[in-house]
């Protein structure tokens, strides 16, 4: 059971339970990011989980279905904005979000992507640090600079926006599923909302192999998890959290 967490994992699942209501599928865009609740640099951005895994994202190549074809393609490219409830956002290609999406869609859509959202005027920044200054060619410095001049903190929220369009019944449809996740109390202690969503990822998908809700042997694929069990699942269910968290920690309700 590879790669369980967040992006790949919850994303996946959300995917395919949308693409699943379609007779057939045209494309399959999904957007996540983990961003800080109220960034206070130029870069709009603060530390809220591994570097090492942030510098991945933004230097390896990304895996796509463009055209119909299977490929590779850059990561920082395939700029985009977006709003969502009064806020501009930016998107744009990272690696490692897609897990075995593209071979399960192989042949089958059109159109399929991942990409990692910031606050604008993010992209530009990093961009000039990872290609104009190739950094990319030298991650243990990428790494270096990062950790000493940008900010940790655990006062983060993850967006989650997943838009499917295919046809159904003959006609061309959309569907779309947006969420944001905050951060929450768990043990009697404050979690930031990436410990939260990563964590209730794997848990939520070994529990239902321990129920025997998922299959027993062989390799079980993020998008074979349906979504409706996942969020019913006793770790599952902190998906469900939307509500900001400011000052207090509440967990959503059993």
């Amino acid at each position: 059971m590879p790669q369980y967490g967040l992006a790949p994992s919850f994303i996946l699942i959300v995917a395919h339970d949308l693409a699943r209501r379609f007779d057939s599928v045209h494309s399959i865009q999904m957007r996540v990011g983990a961003l800080p609740q109220f960034p206070a640099n130029a870069l709009m951005y603060n530390l809220t989980w591994s570097t090492v895994g942030l510098i991945n994202e933004y230097c390896n190549p990304c895996e796509v279905i463009a055209d119909g074809w299977r490929m590779e393609v850059r990561a920082l490219n395939g700029y985009e904005t977006f709003s969502l409830d009064g806020i501009t956002y930016e998107a744009f290609n990272t690696s490692g979000g897609l897990g075995t999406l593209c071979e399960t869609f192989n042949g089958k859509v059109t159109h399929l992507d991942y990409k990692t959202v910031r606050y604008h005027g993010h992209r530009d920044l990093v961009w000039l640090l990872a290609r104009e200054l190739r950094l990319c060619e030298r991650c243990d410095m990428f790494k270096d600079v990062l950790e000493h001049a940008v900010l940790m903190t655990t006062q983060d929220v993850v967006l989650i926006f997943v838009s499917v369009t295919g046809e159904r019944g003959g006609q061309l449809m959309q569907e779309s599923f947006a969420r944001k996740i905050y951060l929450a109390e768990i043990g009697g202690a404050p979690r930031s909302t990436i410990q939260v969503t990563t964590a209730a990822g794997m848990c939520a998908v070994v529990d239902l192999v321990c129920t025997g809700e998922l299959p027993q042997r062989g390799v079980v694929r993020q998008e074979e998890v349906r979504l409706e069990d996942f969020l019913a699942n006793r770790y599952g269910r902190w998906y469900e959290a939307e509500v900001p968290a400011v000052g207090k920690f509440a967990a959503p309700a059993s």
